[in-house]
């Protein structure tokens, strides 16, 4: 099998490309990446040199995604701006990428007649209260909060309509909050792990009371493969490894992990548009095609997950001091 994945030099990207290329050894990949700021070459290192091509470029350039996609048997599209504060700041490079950089692509493989699966966010769904026993699931009525998430779900929408008007065959999922390895360590779990390795007191946004339904990368990147070798055309599959933790009980697991008392950390402001609480139902993924995460303690996650972050400081440290001083000038 060949597959191009956009976004692939991303965190969930880059760690999918290293499952696929590990657990299929007789499929080949192509990566197309921007390289923005969340984009990182490194994350690639040391894959085959015969197996896996890397191509820097924006999946918005209609001429370079028809050639690529024209050389490919599936197209996993991880690629999309991400975070929800920059969408605040500036929406357009969010409606840019996530949505006419979906069309492209769209177009790209209605065109050549090839399979897609496009991966989205539990976000598009807006949050729950914190009291309330309800679970997204594929039935959830959109409700997006910021430019990030409303670009996300006018991305979800564009893939329905192209199944449904022109038979593109493809499939959507919709996953919580991952972490994991190659992280960008401007995120809540990979910035209070960096931060206690450097020394410096983690940071608790607000009251620490918003919840978020955690699930490693890697179970996130092993539900996508089982969509891809199962899944049924024009279906959405939510993933989600029933993770529900708020924000101080994870900073608190995090401290005591790594042999700090629960309460060493700091309260900053909270993030602007901080939404409360996400929780995925993922009954249909684990019915009908059989998947199940294996990291259903997110405290061995956490471990492995610090283990990484400890044994691969090249990787963050360069990026740590530019990072705490965006979030110093926010109070965060």
């Amino acid at each position: 099998m060949s597959v191009l994945v956009t976004g692939g030099a991303g965190f969930i990207g880059s760690n999918f490309v290293r499952s696929l290329l590990a657990e299929q050894p007789d499929s080949t990949v192509t990566v197309i990446d921007k390289l923005t700021y969340a984009g990182n070459k490194q994350n690639l290192d040391g894959l085959p040199e015969d197996r896996f091509t890397f191509v820097q470029g924006d999946i918005c350039d209609a001429k370079l995604i028809d050639k690529l996609v024209s050389d490919t048997d599936i197209v996993v599209h991880f690629a999309a701006e991400s975070h929800n504060d920059n969408s605040l700041r500036e929406p357009w490079p969010f409606v840019e990428t996530n949505i006419v950089g979906t069309y492209r692509i769209l177009e790209a493989v209605r065109k050549h007649d090839k399979r897609l699966h496009h991966i989205s966010t539990d976000e598009v769904f807006g949050d729950l209260e914190l009291d309330d026993p309800t679970k997204f699931s594929d039935k959830t009525a959109y409700n997006p909060s910021s430019p990030y998430s409303a670009t996300k779900a006018g991305s979800d929408h564009l893939v329905r309509a192209w199944v449904r008007s022109f038979g593109v065959k493809a499939t959507i999922s919709n996953c919580s909050n991952n972490y994991g390895p190659y992280q960008h360590i401007e995120k809540f779990i990979p910035r209070q792990i960096t931060n206690i390795l450097s020394d410096q007191k983690p940071k608790l946004y607000g009251s620490g009371q918003n919840v978020r339904d955690w699930i490693h990368v890697d179970d996130h990147n092993d539900a996508v493969l089982k969509i891809i070798e199962s899944g049924k055309i024009g279906e959405t599959y939510l993933i989600g490894a029933n993770g529900e933790k708020g924000n101080k009980e994870v900073l608190e697991t995090i401290l005591e992990l790594m042999d700090k008392p629960k309460d060493w950390f700091e309260v900053v402001n909270d993030r602007p548009g901080h939404d409360m609480r996400y929780a995925i139902d993922a009954t249909k993924i684990e019915r009908e095609l059989g998947w199940r995460p294996k990291y259903t303690d997110i405290k061995s996650g956490l471990k492995q997950t610090i283990d990484w972050y400890t044994n691969h400081k090249d990787w963050w440290q360069p990026l740590k001091d530019a990072v705490e001083a965006k979030y110093l000038e926010k109070g965060q």
